[in-house]
């Protein structure tokens, strides 16, 4: 899948990775909020991981969203990024190439690219790649005013 293809899911949530170019500034105590940009694929430089690569994109606060985070990640064959978790904040994941295995509290489902996930809050969730190939696919996390605080905070 091209990176075009996610442009509309990219353009409705109107968020921006530079600090100066499309940031509303808010007071001191708080970090800027983020402004529509587009994501060049081709500057977005990746960092090697254990078991492939990773691509930050943004991580900051929007003006609806207490904070709103992107990232893709590249799995090697027959890799997982970490074992499975949960947290209180969604996630969506839309995988841009490979095919997935991913587990949602328990049960287990298979997916190439294309395929999106939806994380629930607090739900147990993992993936790995079950492929001979890489899988890159995009991770998207959202906090909200609504979500839970996680345990402990």
């Amino acid at each position: 899948m091209h990176l075009l293809a996610l442009r509309p899911i990219f353009l409705a949530l109107a968020v921006a990775v530079s600090t100066t170019v499309g940031m509303a500034q808010t007071p001191a105590t708080s970090k800027p909020k983020l402004g529509s940009m587009v994501f060049d694929w081709a500057k977005i430089e990746p960092t090697t991981t254990p078991t492939g690569e990773r691509r930050a994109i943004v991580n900051a606060p929007t003006a609806t969203m207490a904070n709103f985070s992107c990232h893709v990640t590249t799995l090697n064959a027959h890799q997982a990024p970490h074992p499975a978790h949960r947290h209180p904040d969604e996630e969506i994941i839309i995988v841009k190439e490979g095919t997935i295995e991913v587990m949602i509290n328990e049960e287990r489902q298979r997916a190439g690219a294309g395929s999106m996930f939806f994380f629930a809050s607090n739900d147990l969730h993992g993936m790995r790649n079950v492929g001979d190939t890489r899988a890159t696919y995009y991770v998207i996390r959202v906090i909200t005013p609504d979500t839970p605080k996680p345990a402990g905070k």
